[in-house]
């Protein structure tokens, strides 16, 4: 593909790949230096913004199993050892002290010693762990790890599966029993099915599928990717509901930029993954029109907002770190799928954003993000919800992207 590139393009992108090269550098540097707790044997559950830890706090299954992907895909990428020995640690922590080995799955969370704390079956962090699993796989080759992802696969599909309207019911007691609060977190709706969760089920699903192609996790993409067609996707905006009943009725008027962004390329490559014609064909256009959609709430200084609330016209400008992340690799899907210039000057614009405001150059790692009056909003470096994911994986999906398109 290179010969078809004007030579100002060529340097430009591989100015931006080793950029983003230095930047995974930096941040997986960073997370083997603070996160580990050596005290306890374990890792830190949360970590402030001047890189002290902050004692007793919990570590939660979606920190955890995130991080192992993080440096299970760096390894992937780049055959650092060390990368994969941390993966190594993070694996054998997460199926000693996250495993439910009485009535399967993870734990929702555990205490700094080890213990289960909330012991809940949220099918979002069992998605998180088939999608670490499957990377370190690749990248371990221990099949332990590939049996765990398929075991899992197999009780979310058991236990979470609505084999009446579709999709994923959204959370669990410890014994997959019927729970009363299904919520992710206290600021979502409780409702039985999100598109947050189906978006992680189907990103989980498809890292599997690439190590483990069998026919009936194929068929379970396939159907995924019809629910966001038929069910999430609005065909008239191109942006996502996200929360719903049981029968698909909308909950929600709040639209998420990130989480548009976000599903824009990952729909497309689990599309691309089941070798679908029909769906790579739909989600090439959708992917290019989410990516349209979102242009409008970025910010003249290339930052993404945060939220609408549709139909009450309010808008939440805070800038999130991981909305600027999954910017940069959403819209250079878009540029690859339609060649339009605005989208790879987007996606470039996102990462000058990144490294002008986000990036923490005393501290290292990114600032949480900037409330809607510009103001460094003080919170944490690493915790429940916010670890090297987002991030890491914008830079590792630029890199590839950029390899592939410029050799």
């Amino acid at each position: 593909m290179k010969s078809n590139l004007s030579t100002d393009l060529v340097n430009q992108l591989k100015k931006y790949e080793a950029e983003v090269e230095v930047e995974l550098a930096n941040l997986t540097t960073w997370w083997m230096k603070y996160l580990p707790n050596d005290a306890l044997n374990s890792f830190h559950g949360e970590i402030d913004g001047q890189n002290n830890s902050v004692p007793n706090n919990p570590i939660s299954l979606v920190m955890i199993t995130r991080m192992l992907w993080t440096f299970s895909a760096s390894y992937n990428l780049n055959k650092h050892k060390a990368h994969l020995q941390q993966a190594d640690t993070l694996f054998e922590f997460i199926t000693k002290h996250f495993t439910d080995l009485r009535h399967g799955g993870f734990f929702w969370s555990i205490e700094q010693d080890g213990k289960p704390l909330v012991s809940k079956k949220q099918i979002y962090g069992q998605a998180f762990v088939i999608y670490a699993f499957s990377e370190y796989y690749e990248a371990s080759l221990k099949t332990v790890a590939l049996d765990n992802a398929i075991e899992l696969f197999d009780l979310i599909e058991q236990y979470s599966h609505d084999s009446i309207d579709g999709g994923y019911i959204e959370a669990f007691n410890r014994d997959w029993s019927e729970i009363e609060d299904l919520r992710l977190s206290e600021k979502d709706a409780n409702e039985k099915k999100t598109m947050n969760t189906h978006l992680h089920i189907v990103e989980a699903y498809t890292r599997l599928y690439k190590v483990f192609p069998i026919p009936n996790l194929r068929l379970a993409i396939e159907k995924l990717l019809h629910i966001f067609k038929d069910k999430i996707i609005n065909p008239d905006s191109f942006h996502q509901k996200l929360f719903f009943d049981e029968k698909w009725n909308c909950k929600s008027s709040i639209i998420s930029f990130g989480h548009d962004i976000e599903s824009a390329w990952l729909l497309f490559d689990a599309a691309k993954s089941i070798e679908d014609n029909y769906l790579i064909l739909y989600f090439t256009n959708t992917s290019i029109q989410m990516a349209s959609a979102t242009l409008s709430y970025i910010d003249i200084d290339g930052g993404l907002w945060n939220e609408l609330e549709e139909g009450i016209g309010i808008l939440n400008k805070e800038k999130h770190w991981w909305p600027q992340a999954e910017a940069m690799v959403g819209f250079f899907n878009a540029y690859e799928l339609s060649g339009q210039a605005k989208f790879l000057d987007t996606s470039l614009q996102s990462w000058d954003y990144i490294q002008s405001f986000l990036i923490d150059k005393k501290y290292g790692e990114w600032f949480w993000g900037y409330d809607e009056h510009g103001n460094l909003m003080q919170r944490e470096k690493a915790g429940f919800w916010k670890c090297s994911y987002h991030n890491s994986r914008a830079c590792i999906e630029i890199i590839k992207r950029v390899r592939q398109f410029t050799d």
